[in-house]
């Protein structure tokens, strides 16, 4: 019983108040943007607000597992854990249910899973526990491949499932290996990527082209301009041009037709109010027109009348926008931001390297689905489908958001112990 007692008491009790907080604003907020006078009770099955309020006492059910159980074991069992997650994610590609596009859910009667949403904290413990092994050097070109391959695996097989926001929360575990010392050049290149990738959606690929032999042509007026130098830049104009051109190949003929138009309409090269841009424009009208204070709580006439599509889900923020205004998505916001910062400095009080590590895991996953999320609703972010953590709709990603963050609460409780 002491021991029980002992480890309540040493669990950051801030970390627990942000997510019961976030928590609760969802499901509020979930009932908001379904409500209608028909349908009024909490308690309402048919309802989303109804099934989500038992979602959420479930999930608090997997957090206090999570922090009853050993942590030592999420150490120890990373590896059994992730090769669960990614035999589910092979089996979903035989066995799953499509479900808006996607064939990413076990379905079993009314009851769906998806294995997406718990591969995410999975991949993050296995790579903790790779990055924290006592014979792990990062000097080695194996040390700097295999991280890559652990994230890589999964996000392969989420998008064969055609969920493509998903696949793409996978490179936010880049951050982990940064922190661990991966050189700065390698985010440098990222960086360059994004750029070029940008630059090749905009406009003519011979024009991209030929402003990257423009610039390397100056850069080599800086340099010294020796043989391996000079066979340094024609390397790098021809690596640049070779993804210009993959980059144009990939938009043309890999990419949905409804993928290619969210990507013209997000870049402002197509205006498709009516089509791709739809979602988008009604949820900025619905967030401009809660004002600073909100229309008020169940007084969103963008809500009520079910004017942005996957309102509860990926689009939650509206909700927040209209009814409470700036002031409720400043706290939101804040709220959010406080979450991540807090979790970064007790990942720095960690003794032991796999807690940390995993530590800057979870804040890396929750930062990223928190920016491109809200980045959606307000048209700074393609619209991908990731939901916002702890607010959207749905079973798999709240419990999975919840052993995700519940596994690092319970390694900082044990902080002494753990080495």
């Amino acid at each position: 019983m002491k021991e029980q007692k002992g480890i309540f008491r040493n669990i950051d009790r801030t970390l627990v108040f942000l997510f019961l907080a976030l928590v609760l604003m969802g499901w509020v907020n979930i009932y908001a943007a379904v409500y209608d006078t028909e349908h009024s009770s909490i308690l309402d099955m048919s309802q989303s607000y109804g099934k989500q309020l038992l979602w959420i006492l479930t999930a608090l059910v997997l957090g206090l597992m999570v922090i009853i159980t050993d942590a030592k074991f999420f150490n120890a069992f990373a590896y059994p854990i992730y090769g669960i997650t990614i035999f589910l994610l092979v089996m979903v590609l035989f066995v799953g249910k499509e479900i808006a596009g996607s064939k990413s859910w076990f379905q079993v009667g009314s009851f769906a899973l998806q294995p997406a949403e718990f591969a995410k904290f999975a991949t993050n413990l296995a790579l903790a526990h790779y990055l924290s092994a006592l014979d792990f050097d990062k000097r080695k070109r194996s040390s700097q491949l295999i991280p890559l391959v652990i994230i890589v695996i999964p996000a392969v097989l989420i998008l064969l499932q055609n969920d493509t926001g998903s696949a793409i929360v996978y490179a936010s575990l880049s951050l982990v290996m940064y922190r661990q010392g991966m050189p700065g050049s390698v985010l440098l290149l990222g960086l360059t990527l994004m750029i070029l990738t940008i630059m090749a959606l905009l406009f003519d690929q011979f024009i991209v082209i030929a402003v990257i032999a423009s610039l390397l042509i100056l850069f080599v007026f800086f340099i010294r301009r020796t043989l391996r130098n000079i066979l340094s830049v024609i390397g790098i104009f021809l690596i640049a041009s070779l993804f210009v051109l993959s980059v144009d190949y990939a938009f043309d003929n890999i990419l949905e037709q409804h993928q290619k138009t969210r990507i013209n309409v997000l870049l402002g090269k197509d205006f498709d109010l009516k089509g791709a841009g739809y979602n988008v424009n009604q949820s900025k009208i619905a967030i401009g027109s809660g004002g600073f204070w909100g229309k008020g709580f169940l007084k969103g006439t963008q809500t009520k009348f079910n004017f942005v599509p996957e309102q509860s889900t990926d689009f939650i923020f509206c909700t927040v926008g209209e009814e409470w205004g700036f002031v409720g998505a400043f706290v939101v916001i804040v709220l959010f931001i406080a979450l991540c910062v807090r979790i970064i400095l007790i990942a720095e009080r960690q003794r032991s390297e796999f807690s940390r590590i995993y530590g800057y895991g979870v804040a890396s996953i929750l930062f990223f689905h928190f920016f491109v999320n809200i980045g959606m609703t307000i048209g700074l972010m393609p619209v991908i489908g990731i939901p916002l953590p702890f607010f959207s709709y749905g079973g798999s990603s709240l419990w999975a958001f919840t052993i995700l963050l519940f596994i690092f609460i319970k390694q900082d409780s044990n902080r002494l112990q753990l080495v």
